[in-house]
């Protein structure tokens, strides 16, 4: 077997306080199976997430970014996740604009009281990213830099 055969993404997930984190939290503790590769940051709304810290978590290699809120129209700030469903239209747009695949980043709303279908998001969207194989975005650039 090859090293590529062995590889599993390395997922970064922003997930909103009120929802998906809770979502989230429930998958564990009900014990559900999912790829541990995911890493997860709680941020207070999926409306809050920065266009750059997308393009961070690619810089810095991990090959797929997951943005999850609270359902339309369940927004603790009543219109986080309309803000989170038009700007990820919009970075997907420019990621293959600089030649990242699009399906690198995905949205997806995910309940408190849904920690099944947070699983369900994250092993399918690692399967999917394992078929777009791993980030190489910027490994010429961090040889060329000596880093």
């Amino acid at each position: 077997m090859g090293q590529d055969s062995e590889w599993q993404p390395r997922l970064l997930g922003f997930l909103c306080r009120w929802c998906s984190y809770a979502g989230a939290d429930l998958a564990g503790t009900s014990r559900k199976k999912y790829p541990a590769s995911i890493r997860v940051i709680r941020v207070p709304c999926s409306g809050r997430v920065d266009p750059l810290f997308i393009l961070k978590a690619l810089r810095l290699g991990f090959d797929g970014v997951l943005v999850s809120g609270c359902h339309p129209g369940d927004c603790h700030y009543q219109t986080g996740n309309y803000f989170t469903r038009r700007r990820m239209a919009i970075i997907k747009r420019f990621l293959e604009y600089m030649g990242i695949d699009p399906g690198r980043l995905q949205a997806s709303w995910v309940s408190a009281s849904e920690g099944g279908k947070f699983a369900e998001v994250v092993t399918e969207m690692t399967q999917e990213i394992r078929e777009l194989g791993p980030n190489r975005l910027f490994t010429d650039e961090e040889r060329d830099n000596g880093t």
